[in-house]
């Protein structure tokens, strides 16, 4: 299928083929017929791919910020690559839909096949859409005017907030599309109009839906206009939908205002406010998000679990319910906002007029009509890399498939099985973009949305899985069952019953020839932790370990606190100090010892200390806190034995003192390791060696962690 994608580094506009995405529970598989090119949205983002890097980084100082925390800590030639590898990834643009249900996820009840629904999916052939983000199209109301459904709703919602009632004096600043279906639906509810723009197209077009203007191109003053049409008191209230850097538009709303009026933000302008303007008045100023409640809310959007309509009446699909009913009712013309159409065969010429000076409006995409050969062909979830011809593999190679093409595998693990020189076979992703763009960069054979077709591939012997925590165990027990060798990056699982389950098909696959189970613990192979060791070889006695892990905060609502998802943080991203401790020890772990901080902290469970026993009679203690300064380093480890110590600073500078012989390791760039990991896996592999970890300690690993866990909840 097609899909259009933006190149955030050098701003080009892509049509590319991607693979259909599948299905999700608690989702709809859509097969698009038009979608609508938000032309305010969406030309930001081709600006913003157009502009220098200085440019980009004057955009986002937000950004800059981060950047320069992570050249502290990890150097600048690591900063550079991931700043690069975020530029490089392309962007799916757009997010007014509209087309026909192909497919229902379990647990929708909203909808079924062949239904029409609008929703905020992207420009692409086939999309795949959260039930609370589509709302099904009346009868009476045409695809072309249900695209707007979606944008419709970004400007009731800013109508919401102002709260306007009926005879209001209302001014809307910006009469782009929002700004004009943002004066009809305040037409439709009785309030008197003025919009304000510099476009004298869009202000005669306002005019001609009803409302008194300003055209600021012809001089026009809106605060004298504003303040004869209001009779003199000021008006009621300003919708601000304009884009632009400027603080006279939030500056001007003030002026124009009575006492107590109201300012909502819909658009994006400078927001240096002057408390002057705001004080004698009392105004209220508010930003408006999106399309509603429930917008940006994993529980609502991809959970689907809906707000109640006793406290929460106007949820986002609720809006965009509303906004159908106001089309098909005549309220909301839609028709004389499309200045455009082109067939989707000519995205990249509507995207040249989205970026380029010449005028537009309401820009129209309308995709091919189905035919049943079009839609077995839309739904095929695997397609070949035309870059690429796939070879016969010997069986001694290590034949990869990726399950996974998130930031950390296109940044850091495929580059490193490719410099391993594995044969890269597919990867796999959820909605194919991410997979595609892999494939492409990285020179795999195929991209798929289809993960068992990589387990099923009888040319692929090794699966590496680089999903979110909760789908780990059950791809590595379908890959062992095919018998494939398995590369996971923590955790090997979440519960211990799914540990069991992977213990027992790694038995049963090891009666038919043992394929390698390895976990991504890469900070083994880290050039320093070597070094620790071979230093360590010579001390008999028992060593302490001390692991400071400077972790920096994650919000509660991201995925990997959630423990049915990430499983936490300690066993999410613990387990690495808990596996490196149990490497450099070379001895088993006989006890577990954790702690978390006391209350008066929002979140306790990655605040913690964690300390180990071994059965030579080492101790190593792992202290993983998630409030410090991001100045700091990020990792360090301390080896006390033999009256010596040895310090390692986040993977660049290992120290020694009292050390016969050694005083310093410094290597130019931060090296945990992952490189050396992953090379050491594909050698065991074409080799026929032993697992470069045994499996038994990846369990005992496993366990400790899980053990961590129950103390802390305990």
């Amino acid at each position: 299928m097609k899909q259009i994608l933006q190149n955030l580094k050098s701003g080009e506009t892509l049509l590319e083929d991607i693979p259909c995405p599948r299905v999700l529970p608690g989702h709809v598989l859509i097969r698009t017929s038009q979608t609508l090119v938000s032309a305010g949205t969406e030309k930001m983002l081709v600006d913003f791919g157009k502009a220098n890097l200085i440019d980009k980084a004057r955009q986002q100082p937000d950004k800059v910020k981060m950047v320069l925390d992570k050249v502290k800590t990890d150097g600048l030639v690591p900063t550079i690559e991931t700043v690069r590898n975020k530029l490089d990834q392309a962007l799916p643009m757009g997010y007014c839909n509209v087309g026909t249900v192909l497919e229902i996820g379990a647990g929708v009840t909203q909808f079924k096949e062949g239904d029409r629904v609008a929703s905020n999916g992207k420009h692409a052939e086939v999309v795949c859409v959260p039930e609370n983000l589509c709302m099904a199209i009346p009868d009476c109301v045409t695809d072309e005017a249900a695209a707007f459904t979606v944008l419709g709703a970004i400007a009731l919602q800013g109508i919401r907030l102002v709260k306007p009632t009926l005879g209001e004096t209302i001014v809307v600043t910006g009469l782009g599309l929002i700004g004009l279906v943002t004066v009809q639906l305040l037409k439709a509810q009785g309030c008197r109009v003025i919009g304000i723009d510099l476009d004298s197209e869009k202000v005669e077009l306002a005019k001609n839906l009803g409302a008194e203007t300003v055209d600021l191109s012809k001089g026009e003053d809106p605060i004298s206009i504003a303040e004869q049409y209001s009779r003199g008191r000021g008006v009621d209230a300003v919708i601000i939908t304009a884009s632009a850097k400027s603080n006279e538009i939030v500056r001007q709303a003030a002026h124009m205002c009575r006492k107590r009026g109201r300012i909502v933000l819909v658009g994006v302008v400078g927001l240096e406010l002057s408390r002057a303007d705001f004080y004698e008045k009392e105004l209220s100023f508010q930003v408006s998000c999106s399309y509603g409640p429930g917008r940006y809310d994993p529980e609502y959007e991809e959970a689907g679990k809906d707000y109640p309509l006793a406290f929460v009446r106007w949820t986002e699909q609720r809006n965009f319910e509303a906004v159908l009913d106001m089309i098909a009712d005549g309220k909301l013309n839609t028709e004389c906002l499309v200045s455009h159409r082109f067939a989707l065969e000519r995205a990249v010429e509507a995207y040249e007029l989205v970026g380029g000076k010449a005028p537009s409006l309401g820009i129209i995409l309308q995709f091919p009509e189905p035919t049943e050969k079009s839609n077995a062909d839309l739904q095929s979830r695997t397609i070949q890399l035309a870059t690429v011809e796939r070879k016969s593999v010997k069986t001694t190679k290590a034949a990869v498939g990726f399950i996974g093409s998130g930031n950390y595998a296109t940044a850091v693990l495929i580059p490193a099985f490719k410099k391993a020189d594995a044969e890269l076979m597919s990867v796999a992703s959820s909605a194919g973009i991410s997979s595609v763009h892999a494939g492409k960069k990285f020179d795999f054979a195929s991209a798929t949305t289809d993960s068992q077709a990589i387990i099923d591939d009888i040319d692929i012997n090794t699966v590496v899985i680089t999903t979110r925590h909760n789908n780990h165990a059950q791809f590595v027990c379908k890959a062992l069952n095919a018998g494939k060798h398995v590369f996971v990056e923590k955790p090997l699982a979440l519960k211990r019953e799914e540990l069991n389950k992977i213990t027992e098909a790694y038995e049963e696959a090891g009666s038919n020839g043992a394929p390698l189970v390895m976990v991504g613990f890469n900070r083994r192979f880290s050039p320093h932790v070597k070094k620790i060791k071979q230093l360590m070889s010579g001390v008999s006695e028992p060593k302490s370990f001390i692991m400071t892990v400077n972790a920096g905060a994650i919000p509660t609502g991201h995925w990997t606190q959630d423990k049915e998802v990430g499983g936490g943080r300690i066993i999410g991203e613990g387990c690495h100090f808990i596996d490196l401790l149990r490497f450099l020890a070379g001895a088993e772990i006989v006890s577990v010892q954790a702690m978390m901080m006391g209350a008066g902290v929002t979140i306790r469970n990655d605040k913690v200390t964690i300390t180990l026993g071994f059965a030579d009679g080492s101790f190593g203690t792992v202290h993983y806190l998630a409030n410090g300064s991001k100045a700091f380093p990020k990792e360090r480890l301390e080896v006390f034995c033999a009256d010596r110590v040895l310090q390692l600073d986040n993977f660049r500078k290992l120290t020694g003192f009292g050390w016969p012989g050694f005083s310093k390791l410094k290597t130019s760039k931060q090296d945990k390791g992952q490189v050396a990991c992953a090379a050491a896996f594909v050698d065991a592999i074409e080799s026929g060696a032993e697992s470069p970890i045994p499996f038994k300690e990846l369990i005992e690993v496993a366990h400790a962690t899980f053990d961590v866990v129950d103390l802390l909840e305990g």
